[in-house]
């Protein structure tokens, strides 16, 4: 696959894209680079390249980010659940149609997309916290293990207990830093992502660190709150476009 310059090409622009809306807005980079890359070169390879990516730009939030150490104890329930999901993910991510999944992760996309543009204000009850966090890490996990997404029911959970900005970064970052560690050993050992996927996924932090890099300069010269409502359209739009090109 990588021997062909156009699939080159696109994944290589996928990745810088991904990097800069990361970059200008603080959206989660797998959640940017997954709808540009699973159009261009399919799902399953899409996953393999963004994981190193996604690793490295989360572990750059980790720690340069408080609270690691308490976060990491608060919610250890929801991150060992998130394994088995994961787990499960990726055996059926192996057998289905590459065009369910696609098309869930298309369903995903477009969900998280309305979600953010809304910013439904809700909030869970203090009682309620420890007891969802198995079943939301087990969801979470399940999903990033058959689509690659991250995000639901990760994002509206973690945003809907009453954290400052420093613990909501932590702990979403946490959650997607060892959900990937995870998630790439799954795909090796699943066969999803060979050898040479995993050195390509590598090589494909250059262009992600790249896409952050420029995405942080153009953070000062576009207002944040327009930019996202434009990003998350464009998601949104290419979510329902993954939906349509598996049915038509």
């Amino acid at each position: 696959m990588w021997n062909d310059p156009t699939t080159l090409g696109l994944a290589i622009f996928g990745l810088l894209v991904a990097g800069v809306i990361k970059g200008a807005t603080g959206l989660g980079y797998t959640s940017c680079a997954l709808p540009f890359l699973a159009a261009a070169i399919g799902l399953k390879p899409a996953i393999s390249l963004v994981l190193l990516p996604a690793i490295a730009s989360n572990l750059l939030v980790v720690f340069f980010t408080p609270h690691r150490k308490e976060i990491l104890f608060r919610f250890a329930p929801m991150y060992a659940a998130t394994i088995p999901g994961i787990l499960i993910g990726v055996y059926l991510l192996v057998w289905v149609d590459p065009r369910i999944s696609t098309a869930l992760l298309g369903v995903l996309i477009v969900v998280y997309s309305v979600l953010s543009i809304r910013s439904p204000s809700f909030s869970i009850p203090a009682s309620l916290e420890r007891p969802l966090q198995v079943p939301v890490g087990l969801l979470n996990g399940f999903f990033t293990g058959l689509t690659g997404s991250q995000v639901l029911p990760l994002v509206p959970y973690i945003l809907a207990l009453p954290l400052d900005p420093h613990r909501t970064t932590q702990a979403v970052n946490l959650t997607i830093t060892i959900a990937s560690l995870f998630m790439m050993v799954a795909l090796q050992q699943s066969g999803v992502a060979p050898t040479d996927s995993l050195i390509a996924s590598i090589a494909a932090i250059v262009p992600a660190l790249l896409g952050i890099y420029l995405g942080t300069l153009c953070r000062s010269l576009i207002p944040a709150q327009h930019y996202r409502l434009y990003v998350q359209i464009t998601l949104g739009f290419l979510g329902v476009v993954l939906i349509a090109r598996q049915f038509i």
